[in-house]
């Protein structure tokens, strides 16, 4: 991604001329073994690394202090560096991005220092990223990626295994790979000319006639959404909006986390109005934001994606189960962490935030807390449990988790809308009860403590017994379960901030709500 906008495609024809040009260079210089008689090349080395960009110079000097402070790059080697550079578009980069060979053979007393790094600066791009995560998310608390990637290129040097190095850097499991797949057919689809802009205009209801259908269904076509002889069949049927049609669009509507009624009113047409470049460029911000992180996964764990408002259980490396949540709204965004979870409290009480209650409730005067079972202890305005209790029957804690926790509610309406962002910030857990029979099942003693509570309304903490990894997440381009690219819009503007921070022009749709605030929805 360059510093004004994400350039999809790599020229591969000029690559290969740049890639043979400075082999070509090497070849005409001496050979680049140890040399005879001792050669200065530290001095010469050490004046080059002080005019490269700070953020990569520790690298290189780790890197060189390696390799005896000597030329490493030969014309294989720089062959091999060509091909790594060839594979770039799949991480949501172009080759221009990091390597510019000919520059590089163009000045041949630099050509090693430089070349090492933009090895560097792409290889940590791989593994690591591209920003800080902390300078695009107010709060972002996860377990990080870290890799050396100076005595990493040292070993694949040496070794002569540069490429699979460089393929082992960025992260390998299907989440990435599918999406990085994704981004490969977007940017192909981009480059085609993407797909007819589709104009805003009034709701386009089934069974009715719109001169938009013909501009709709070549849309369709070309996500998957219907297969090409379809399309063409439909496009010589005219302008009505008829069941298949339909049946396409809540596919659309689905994938995009709309509600799948087959109307085609605001929401779906922001969501239809979003070029192939833009989707393109959100797949590679989330391609960005995978890359932030650490690579080995606990098996067992728990996975909100706080942007679609779903929550994954994964046990023993799969996903078993799945529910809908509630997250926080955009002035209260539940942030990105990572915690353990260790407990459940079966009917818990509701502490009431300082915040919550100095702006939400206390306003509203000792009838409004009378009504809603809150009282006054020790100037905290605490919620007794029960069927009406913010909490619902079940918490489940996380360690040190900035006061957000998943839990159960008793407004059960807001897991039936396409925009659930409405929270203070902590995850309302659809059929929670449920689900905290799911995680204390691997014991029948545990399981019956928390039945047993359930039935006598007792607040109990019970101990699952093992610590559950609970990550939230912000993905706002991912593969579903049919393997299709999904999108949700940038509810938080997180894609927005973390675009601006790399460089890359993106236009996204905004979100549509599609329900009322409630102004009674107090809890967390």
């Amino acid at each position: 991604m360059n510093r004004r906008q994400l350039t999809i495609g790599v020229a591969t024809t000029a690559l290969a001329v740049a890639g043979q040009a400075q082999a070509a260079q090497f070849r005409r210089q001496p050979t680049r073994q140890a040399p005879s008689a001792p050669v200065d090349y530290r001095a010469a080395y050490t004046d080059q690394l002080s005019r490269l960009p700070a953020a990569v110079q520790n690298d290189v000097r780790m890197f060189y202090d390696l390799n005896g402070w000597r030329p490493v790059w030969n014309a294989a080697r720089v062959n091999d560096l060509t091909a790594v550079a060839r594979k770039t578009e799949a991480h949501g980069f172009a080759s221009s991005d990091f390597f510019d060979f000919v520059g590089l053979a163009a000045d041949p007393a630099s050509a090693d220092v430089r070349t090492t790094a933009a090895a560097m600066t792409y290889a940590r791009t791989l593994a690591e990223g591209r920003v800080r995560p902390e300078d695009v998310e107010e709060l972002w608390e996860m377990e990080k990626n870290h890799v050396d990637v100076a005595t990493g290129l040292s070993n694949a040097l040496s070794s002569n295994q540069i490429v699979s190095w460089f393929d082992g850097l960025p992260p390998t499991d299907i989440g990435y790979t599918n999406l990085s797949t994704g981004y490969l057919r977007y940017s192909r689809l981009a480059r085609d000319g993407g797909w007819p802009s589709f104009p805003a205009g009034g709701s386009i209801e089934p069974g009715t006639s719109d001169p938009r259908i013909p501009n709709l269904i070549k849309r369709l076509v070309a996500e998957g959404d219907i297969t090409p002889s379809a399309g063409t069949r439909l496009l010589s049927e005219g302008v009505t909006y008829g069941d298949e049609l339909q049946t396409a669009v809540r596919g659309f509507q689905s994938r995009h986390g709309l509600l799948a009624d087959g109307r085609i009113g605001a929401a779906t047409q922001r969501s239809l109005g979003a070029s192939a470049e833009d989707r393109a460029r959100q797949i590679a911000l989330n391609l960005e934001r995978r890359r932030w992180l650490k690579r080995s996964l606990s098996p067992e764990r728990i996975e909100v994606n706080t942007a679609a408002a779903i929550m994954v259980y994964w046990k023993d490396g799969r996903p078993v189960h799945s529910n809908r949540v509630v997250v926080g709204t955009p002035e209260n965004q539940t942030p990105s962490l990572e915690k353990p979870f260790a407990s459940v409290v079966a009917n818990p009480p509701w502490y009431v935030p300082a915040g919550i209650a100095r702006r939400e409730i206390l306003p509203r005067g000792p009838a409004y807390l009378a009504a809603n079972n809150m009282y006054i202890s020790n100037g905290s305005v605490i919620q007794r449990a029960g069927p009406t209790a913010a909490l619902g029957y079940v918490k489940f804690e996380l360690r040190d988790s900035y006061a957000i926790f998943l839990h159960d509610t008793p407004g059960k309406a807001a897991f039936n809308l396409a925009m659930r962002q409405r929270s203070h910030g902590c995850v309302r857990v659809q059929n929670a009860v449920e689900f905290a029979r799911l995680l204390l099942s691997p014991d029948p003693s545990l399981l019956g403590q928390f039945d047993d509570a359930q039935v006598t309304r007792e607040t109990k903490r019970i101990q699952t017994g093992r610590e559950i990894s609970v990550r939230l997440l912000y993905w706002t381009a991912f593969v579903d379960g049919q393997q299709r690219v999904a999108f949700r819009e940038d509810v938080y503007k997180r894609d927005r901030k973390l675009a601006e921070a790399l460089g890359i022009a993106v236009s996204l749709p905004d979100v549509v709500a599609d329900g009322p605030t409630d102004a009674n929805d107090v809890g967390p």
